[in-house]
């Protein structure tokens, strides 16, 4: 096969027994298969294929069977164990791949859940620190009563002048 100049490297397919690391093609097929072994499609496909079977090798013309009823249908009962031999190590395959997964996810689950928790924590401090700073501010209910009681100790300190006043006049006079 002739190298294109035309495309990249990465572009360019090629035949490799390599198997790509970043790739699970084998174990992502069987768990499909696993996953259609578990439906009830299956078990439907399953029942009418040996339904189909012993039908055939029972009622068929002498010449036309293929596995005989005498020997308790020795074929199809290695088909189905053949069958089931391949079954139990791809859901074995899809459970412990599904296993990965959960834990990954489980991982992942923590990890947001520590960040959240760092958000909250974070969140918390911030509020603390505006209560706190806004209970040291001043209302304007509070600058309405510092008022009235500087207005308040205004007009008694003028009105003790006036009533000093009025006594050394009073004095005066006498």
């Amino acid at each position: 096969m002739a190298e294109r100049l035309d495309r990249p490297k990465s572009d360019q397919r090629r035949f490799s027994l390599r198997r790509n690391k970043g790739s699970d093609r084998f174990g992502a097929i069987s768990e499909g298969i696993a996953r259609f072994l578990g439906t009830p499609r299956f078990l439907l496909y399953l029942t009418i294929f040996c339904i189909v079977w012993l039908v055939w090798n029972t009622w068929a013309p002498g010449e036309l069977r293929f596995d005989s009823a005498t020997r308790g249908f020795t074929a199809l009962t290695l088909m189905l164990s053949l069958q089931a031999s391949y079954a139990a190590p791809l859901i074995l395959l899809a459970q412990n791949r599904q296993d990965d997964r959960d834990k990954v996810a489980a991982e992942q689950d923590r990890q947001r859940a520590e960040r959240s928790l760092a958000d909250t924590e974070y969140l918390a401090r911030e509020v603390a620190a505006l209560r706190h700073a806004v209970s040291d501010t001043a209302t304007r209910d509070f600058v309405r009563s510092e008022l009235r009681s500087l207005l308040e100790d205004l007009r008694s300190m003028d009105g003790d002048e006036e009533d000093d006043s009025l006594r050394k006049a009073d004095r005066a006079k006498k």
